[in-house]
């Protein structure tokens, strides 16, 4: 308990600013701290090669995130305005949607400045920084991915006005959080949910489980997940022109498209799915979920 105390609790007590945002207090991060966040680093770096998309490999490179110990945000910031215009701001918890999108659409990433404690280093409900910044900032110093989150928070504003959140978000969760892209080697992984977990690394890619389907974003606005397992559908991109199309795209027909529709059961595949891998869904159902 004290281990969490020194963690996220003493964010709780950091004053939150106007936009819902925090100093991230760099210098009161422990030496256990800074040892966490490097052992999560090399077990992670381990294992992605041949499963991360090239572009995040390379970006976790040119951020140098593996220098030693939990970034700062602010020399973090600097390496990462001068390649795409955005930043990193620390978070004491989840911000609320208003927030999020508002940082996002101006080039702010909102990331969690606490860092998981030893008890929960495979699995944390809540995003810490490493899901945060491992998972998420590298791809922010692509273009094509920066320009996507930028556009993706302008949307917000008007799924707010039509009460879409919850399809908005379906978006997010099958993109930047559990997205798969294509390549010429073969299926890769750009969702930050699997990038910062050992285990989904491996589950997404290798196990026979989950289903991949092309990605149409229709059908991603009305799709279940879970949201404390692995996850049993996988969506596939052909690139990232090819998401960055999307986001740009005029949602109000599609929101009126799936206005008052019911959202498709975990796991389910339909008959007009492009099906790159129907799964067997076995790791769900030796464990009850399905």
């Amino acid at each position: 308990m004290q281990e969490i105390q020194t963690s996220k609790n003493r964010y709780a007590e950091v004053p939150k600013h106007a936009d819902y945002t925090i100093d991230q207090q760099w210098e009161t991060y422990s030496a256990e701290e800074h040892d966490r966040w490097d052992r999560l680093m090399a077990r992670q770096k381990a294992i992605l090669p041949g499963r991360a998309c090239d572009e995040y490999i390379k970006a976790v490179d040119t951020l140098e995130l593996s220098e030693g110990g939990i970034p700062d945000f602010e020399k973090l910031s600097a390496k990462l305005k001068k390649l795409t215009g955005w930043e990193v701001v620390a978070v004491a918890d989840l911000v609320p949607g208003e927030y999020f999108f508002e940082h996002l659409a101006n080039r702010r990433f909102p990331a969690g400045a606490f860092i998981r404690p030893e008890s929960e280093m495979d699995y944390l409900e809540e995003p810490d920084i490493f899901h945060d910044v491992f998972g998420h900032v590298p791809l922010l110093s692509d273009p094509r991915f920066a320009d996507f989150m930028q556009a993706y928070g302008a949307q917000g504003v008007e799924a707010r006005r039509r009460g879409a959140l919850p399809n908005l978000g379906k978006y997010y969760w099958f993109t930047a959080e559990f997205g798969l892209i294509n390549t010429p080697e073969g299926r890769r992984i750009y969702g930050a949910g699997i990038l910062s977990s050992m285990g989904e690394t491996q589950f997404a890619l290798e196990n026979p489980s989950p289903n991949h389907l092309k990605f149409d974003i229709r059908r991603v606005m009305r799709q279940d997940y879970f949201i404390d397992d692995y996850q049993p559908t996988y969506f596939v991109i052909n690139d990232f022109d090819e998401l960055l199309d999307f986001a740009h795209k005029d949602f109000g027909p599609i929101y009126d498209d799936v206005a008052g529709k019911p959202f498709y059961d975990i796991g389910e595949v339909l008959d007009t799915d492009h099906v790159y891998q129907r799964g067997t869904l076995d790791y769900f159902k030796r464990k009850g979920k399905l």
